[in-house]
């Protein structure tokens, strides 16, 4: 009966532990989609205002070594 009862106990852990494994694997996803979605952001304000930020960063440098 005491076997019964710690193979029940072992058991009951077990599925407790995977369901609280699921939970974190959703929130990794969660946290990936957000970090892609960051991403993905970052290389549309790239691509559309690349061209002037290169400008400026070109005129920040030219203006550092002249002085």
């Amino acid at each position: 009966m005491l076997n019964l009862y710690t193979a029940l106990q072992t058991l009951a852990f077990t599925v407790s532990d995977r369901i609280k494994r699921e939970e974190k694997g959703a929130s990794a996803v969660e946290y990936a989609l957000l970090v892609a979605g960051i991403a993905a952001v970052l290389v549309i304000a790239i691509g559309a205002f690349g061209d002037k930020l290169s400008g400026l960063f070109a005129s920040i440098n030219i203006s550092g070594t002249k002085s």
